[in-house]
């Protein structure tokens, strides 16, 4: 990513200023994550879409604030999604709640979000601000939807979907969206862009889930399993369930020894299971690529056709 090298170094130098606050507790906590680094791939993507779209292959500062606050809101919903899903580490340091305490990285986190809120506000553009808002909604629905359907083993793909939208897909496709409002793009191009963000994120999630049972620790940022341990059945499990109903046995007791959770891993992978989940973000991948190639006025469009195959690459 070449082209915005600058960019993305300047994001990250600006992100410590955002969330600068008084609270020397507060600003430990969030800087704690932000420390903790992460591939900075949502405002990647508004700058490469903001250059795409743009007359002269210019990133606005309006856009270049929206990818600093889409960025602020990801990290805030990772410090409460940590403490609902009671991890130790992410991306190998210790997470905020461990470091502090849940109290303080609940607050760190509503902290995040209001200091993206004020920052949003002042873009002064109610229609950004309308669809940003959506993401803190969408991010409480699929937090709620994990949880009643926690060890749930009849829950379907078509919830899982619904639920990997809510909790990642929405921040990208409402990001993108609001990329173009703010280039006055017409309604039909935001329309674009809100469904290419919508597939990336739920290819990304897919994708995510599948390198929880496959990858290493040190590559996840989160232990490897963890989602299976907090009951957090994934499109793999759900789609090995159809096949091994030992699954559902285990499930049902709620993965209550360390050996159950390895012995789930084993079986889903004696299936055809990760690679009909890979076959799902495959195709999402594909239907965003289509909406980048769709537009005869997208032909510079190499560079984030590259980034969007690099979310199925993850796990070749």
């Amino acid at each position: 990513m070449k082209s915005i090298k600058t960019e993305l170094k300047q994001l990250n130098e600006n992100l410590s200023k955002m969330i600068a606050t008084e609270n020397i507790i507060l600003y430990s906590a969030a800087e704690q994550l932000f420390k903790a680094g992460g591939k900075r791939l949502r405002p990647a993507i508004i700058f490469l879409i903001s250059k795409l779209i743009s007359t002269d292959n210019s990133i606005s500062t309006e856009q270049k604030r929206l990818a600093e606050i889409t960025e602020i809101i990801h990290t805030a919903s990772l410090l409460h999604d940590d403490i609902v899903d009671n991890c130790d580490t992410r991306r190998g340091i210790s997470t905020v709640h461990t470091v502090f305490n849940n109290k303080v990285a609940v607050l760190a986190g509503d902290f995040l979000f209001a200091q993206s809120s004020w920052y949003l506000a002042n873009l002064n553009n109610l229609n950004v601000v309308k669809t940003i808002s959506k993401i803190i909604t969408d991010f409480a629905e699929g937090e709620i939807q994990q949880g009643i359907k926690s060890f749930d083993s009849l829950i379907s793909v078509e919830e899982y979907i619904e639920k990997s939208f809510y909790k990642t897909a929405s921040l990208l496709a409402c990001s993108c969206k609001a990329t173009t409002i703010l280039n006055k793009s017409n309604e039909k191009v935001q329309n674009d862009f809100y469904l290419y963000g919508k597939h990336l994120g739920l290819a990304f999630q897919i994708i995510d889930d599948i390198l929880d049972l496959t990858g290493l620790s040190k590559n996840l940022g989160k232990p490897a399993g963890s989602d299976l341990k907090n009951g957090n059945l994934t499109a793999p499990l759900i789609l090995a369930l159809k096949q091994k109903s030992k699954l559902k046995q285990i499930i049902d007791e709620e993965f209550q020894f360390k050996q159950t959770v390895n012995e789930a891993i084993d079986i889903i992978k004696s299936t055809n299971s990760i690679q009909k989940a890979k076959d799902i973000a495959e195709e999402n991948i594909q239907l965003a690529i289509h909406i980048l190639k769709n537009k005869d006025s997208y032909q510079n469009n190499k560079e984030i056709s590259l980034l969007t195959y690099y979310i199925l690459d993850r796990i070749n």
